[in-house]
């Protein structure tokens, strides 16, 4: 008779399969109900792994004093069941220790390539859960990798930090850019109004496709941060404007609804696709390319430009915190000199006295206030358009004495709870 599977042990198993696809260089994508179906098991996996992730610089000082010879080599989910175990110990003590040492000495057993590390598992752990209380004093700068956390002292100074390591912490919340004002809808929602048509939930565990409106097309999910650049644009109804690396079509569907003659395009084809069900599922229609942004050689000049280019994606740690993990100073470095390219293309695709947005999902000042540094040196026939506090009520913080826009994670826009992703906007006129 087949040994029955202990209670837990199942959402564990794929909590440290999905753990160890991140660590190994995937996106985190949490668990859904096609991953596992129970509802309550999904959102405990989906909180062991977020732990895990966003206590990663913690648990590394964990794991450099707990094992004396460092991660066996080829050791299977070894290292992602430790993590997940150890994030449960010190920073998850309502879950119970006695849970995270039987499970995961249990889910060791059942890889063949680390079932021999159970003795070493459960020795590591015991150790830890007695030092648990040490561990949970640690220092929350750890939180940010010397790669990011020295340039973003200099940029954001000491006191915004903190408040970084807080909002990493939290995580982030809901937010969903409306079709149309509908008092109503945002009851239903039980959403609190953010900045312009931005709105913010606070439930995080409800499945996006079950809120009110979705199946309508009502609103698009888009963080308060990334709905700031196309709004800037300022252009009148019309005008036709072309919106570069447009998938997955937040960006597209304002520029829709602001009343412009929009091709959207993206050099993939499955992000295409994407770009094409968010449409259809908002009745919006834009003319869609697939083509290369840095080649790209429209038949007639656009009135505006709106470049979302490709970037280290830092700014959105909050929901991705792998990636100031994952990111290196020569990731930063490839995503500057294609941002050039992408830009000298984009001042070709406009028109004289058109209108370009360059923004970026980044806090790194190489791909934003030093990137207009070289556009405006560079760059013949562009002139800085700055952005003035009053088109940002709500986030005058966010501009600049310079009239660029700059948004992070230590700011909430109307004071209001949860912070919102690192942006940066710029806006240009061709002369």
């Amino acid at each position: 008779m087949a040994k029955p599977v202990p209670a837990g042990l199942s959402l564990r198993l794929l909590a440290a399969q999905r753990l160890r696809a991140v660590l190994n260089g995937d996106n985190f994508v949490p668990l859904s109900a096609s991953d596992l179906a129970d509802g309550r098991d999904r959102a405990l996996a989906n909180r062991l792994i977020t732990t895990a992730l966003r206590r990663q610089g913690q648990l590394n000082f964990m794991l450099h004093g707990l094992l004396d010879k460092g991660l066996p080599a080829k050791s299977g989910t070894f290292e992602a069941v430790l993590r997940l175990s150890l994030a449960q110990l010190v920073f998850l003590p309502d879950l119970g220790a006695h849970s995270a040492l039987f499970l995961a000495v249990e889910a060791i057993k059942r890889d063949p390539k680390a079932r021999h590390l159970s003795g070493l598992m459960n020795a590591v752990l015991r150790t830890a859960q007695a030092n648990s209380a040490k561990f949970g004093l640690l220092d929350e700068y750890l939180l940010i990798p010397d790669t990011f956390g020295d340039t973003w002292l200099k940029a954001y100074g000491e006191d915004n930090i903190v408040p970084f390591t807080q909002a990493l912490l939290e995580g982030a919340p809901l937010d969903l850019t409306l079709k149309s004002a509908d008092p109503d809808l945002v009851a239903a929602l039980a959403a609190t109004p953010v900045i312009a048509d931005t709105v913010r939930l606070d439930t995080r565990d409800r499945a996006v496709e079950a809120l009110p409106g979705y199946g309508e097309g009502q609103w698009w999910v888009q963080d308060a941060a990334s709905a700031i650049p196309a709004r800037l644009l300022g252009l009148p109804p019309g005008a036709r404007v072309l919106d570069l690396c447009a998938a997955p079509g937040g960006k597209t569907a304002q520029l829709i609804k602001a009343g412009y003659a929009v091709t959207a395009l993206d050099n993939d084809a499955r992000r295409i696709e994407r770009l094409r069900e968010n449409l259809a599922r908002l009745r919006y229609t834009a003319d869609i390319v697939t083509a290369d942004a840095g080649t790209y050689a429209p038949p007639t000049l656009y009135d505006g430009v709106l470049l979302d280019a490709p970037c280290s994606a830092t700014g959105t740690f909050r929901r991705h915190p792998e990636v100031i993990w994952h990111r290196s100073a020569a990731d930063v470095d490839g995503r500057v000199r294609l941002q050039r390219a992408l830009l000298i293309n984009a001042l070709r695709c406009l028109k004289p006295e058109g209108v370009l947005i360059y923004c970026v999902c980044s806090l790194e000042p190489a791909e934003g206030e030093k990137q207009v540094q070289w556009a405006l040196d560079t760059l013949p026939g562009l002139d800085l358009l700055p952005v003035g506090k009053a088109e940002l009520p709500g986030l005058e913080q966010a501009v600049q004495p310079t009239g660029l826009v700059r948004t992070h994670p230590g700011m909430r826009p109307n004071n209001l709870d949860g912070s919102m992703d690192g942006f940066f906007v710029a806006r240009f006129r061709r002369r």
